[in-house]
């Protein structure tokens, strides 16, 4: 059983240079407490729609305290970050309509990640938020040896259900109970994917929470879809950090 700690750490991050099978260039950030001698669990973080920004940073800098090794990936390429939603969309989109290429740029994330000489290759969870909770099952569905999968506030559409019975591990989804972006239809059939796989999964949708609940970016307006929920912020990370003892 690995025991996480919450003292104060000696984090040391580093940007990572890493490639795709395609030949695209990524460029992540990994944060680890270096006073860690021994190899530790991994986990990958996969960012929303806008790319690789400071927030999944911070998260991958709160992980390494805690004595993880955290990787914030990197799934659109080196350089590649949307200034706006207007950019966002199109290229978010052509990632969900082409899983196969969304599977092999997290998978570089994945393969890069599990050769640091830090990690335990044996002890690997990969979480992801909005879009990134949609990569993060696509990185589970394509067999990767994963002891968890988490999604915060993810996309859990998937057309290709079958695939459901390569994923390795247990699933924690995190959901707005109102998320206007992930219908009620989406849920059922992804429960339905999971139920019919026998897949280990825990579903939990916060009340009055909709899309993007654990970013305070997102704004307090409900009515535009996505929008910072305190309570469900704190209540999710609380599950995400029970889980990550379970599983490790």
């Amino acid at each position: 059983m690995f025991i996480a700690t919450s003292a104060s750490a000696a984090v040391k991050t580093e940007t990572v240079e890493y490639k795709s099978a395609d030949g695209t260039l990524m460029e992540g950030y990994v944060a680890y407490d270096d006073a860690i001698k021994s190899p530790r669990p991994g986990i990958i973080i996969v960012h929303d729609w806008m790319g690789l920004a400071q927030f999944d940073k911070d998260k991958a800098e709160q992980l390494a305290r805690q004595g993880y090794v955290a990787f914030a990936a990197d799934v659109y390429g080196k350089g590649v970050r949307p200034a706006n939603v207007d950019e966002a969309k199109p290229l978010a989109t052509k990632y969900k309509d082409d899983r196969s290429l969304l599977r092999s740029h997290i998978h570089a994330a994945y393969d890069t990640l599990v050769a640091m000489k830090q990690v335990n290759a044996k002890k690997m969870l990969v979480m992801g938020y909005c879009f990134g909770g949609t990569t993060a099952l696509e990185l589970a569905r394509d067999g990767v040896p994963l002891v968890g999968t988490v999604t915060f506030h993810g996309g859990l559409s998937n057309p290709t259900p079958e695939d459901a019975k390569n994923i390795k591990g247990r699933i924690l989804v995190l959901h707005g109970a109102d998320d206007p972006f992930v219908p009620a239809p989406e849920v059922q059939a992804f429960k339905d994917e999971m139920k019919t796989a026998s897949i280990d999964m825990k579903f939990i949708a916060y009340p009055g929470a909709v899309h993007a609940f654990t970013n305070p970016a997102a704004g307090n307006d409900n009515s535009k879809g996505a929008a910072y929920n305190t309570a469900a912020d704190k209540a999710s990370w609380t599950e995400f950090e029970n889980f990550l003892k379970e599983v490790f």
